[in-house]
């Protein structure tokens, strides 16, 4: 029994490392990217602000921090903002993040028409606080 509660913990550990490719390579040749931050409770009730980033070098920095690592959702934790990935005004992957608790911080999408997440870094953060202002 001690053997399959270490191992599941070894499994849980690895998996939380893994990247996710496929939302990487759909978003990264996005040519413009919009954001909405809402009030930064968790409620997706108010937007505050919206940006557009068009800059290349910016949208495949979010794209690789996106991609980075997997993780478990929290469907409890409410979402900060969202953004929206488009090619020739087309809208290609639709992204929700929450980043104002430390214990939910992610990005959440769907991926083959499931529900799937990724670690938000402090990175990302710093990244959509200065895309905020």
């Amino acid at each position: 029994m001690k053997n399959v509660i270490v191992l599941s913990l070894f499994v849980m550990l690895i998996s939380c490392k893994k990247s996710n490719t496929k939302i990487k390579e759909r978003i990264i040749n996005a040519d413009s990217v919009a954001i909405n931050f809402f009030k930064g409770d968790g409620s997706m009730d108010t937007v505050v602000a919206v940006r557009i980033v068009r800059d290349k070098k910016t949208i495949e920095q979010l794209s690789n921090l996106i991609g980075t690592s997997s993780t478990e959702l929290n469907i409890k934790c409410g979402y900060d903002g969202s953004l929206h990935f488009f090619k020739q005004n087309i809208v290609q992957q639709d992204i929700d993040f929450r980043m104002n608790d430390k214990d939910c911080m992610c990005f959440s999408f769907k991926q083959n028409g499931k529900l799937a997440a990724t670690i938000l870094s402090p990175e990302a953060k710093e990244l959509l606080e200065v895309l905020r202002k």
